[in-house]
């Protein structure tokens, strides 16, 4: 068994709106992946970059409904990276609203894997509140957020 993560919330547009945030290279790079960018839209079978230097495959993308990813985003007790799954659904709300919720599974079953769950836990949720800030307010939450990314650095790991 490995562990995971899962987190959801409410963006008060519709799905096309929060999908497109998602995909979109310029709208991502607006809100989540702020310094380094998103390199190209997520396209199933392609690998983009995000941050500079963070390889996203494209596993999976079905339009306004589900989107799959894998990155390195475990690191072993021997410091090595491996690959972990992050899953992205789109849910239309009767109030016109989308829910978002997305998954990452994979990480191994010791201590790295454990302080991985809760960073990327810490991570999407963080990405969920930005989207939504962005997606309906037109806000970048961000901006002046994270110490590392005021000196023009992507957010990293803080050492717990």
């Amino acid at each position: 068994m490995s562990l995971g993560i899962r987190v959801s919330g409410r963006v008060g547009r519709p799905v096309s709106e929060v999908f497109d945030a998602v995909v979109n290279p310029t709208k991502l790079s607006s809100y989540f992946t702020t310094i380094g960018g998103a390199s190209a839209p997520l396209v199933m079978g392609t690998t983009v970059t995000w941050w500079k230097d963070a390889p996203v495959e494209v596993v999976e993308l079905v339009p306004e409904s589900r989107i799959v990813l894998r990155w390195d985003g475990g690191t072993g007790e021997d410091k090595t990276t491996y690959k972990t799954l992050v899953e992205m659904n789109f849910k239309p709300l009767e109030d016109g609203g989308t829910l978002v919720t997305i998954a990452e599974t994979g990480w191994r079953e010791d201590e790295a894997g454990r302080r991985g769950t809760y960073l990327n836990c810490e991570g999407w949720t963080q990405m969920l509140c930005c989207m939504k800030a962005f997606v309906e307010y037109g806000i970048n939450l961000r901006e002046g957020m994270f110490l590392s990314e005021m000196k023009g650095e992507p957010a990293s790991a803080p050492d717990v």
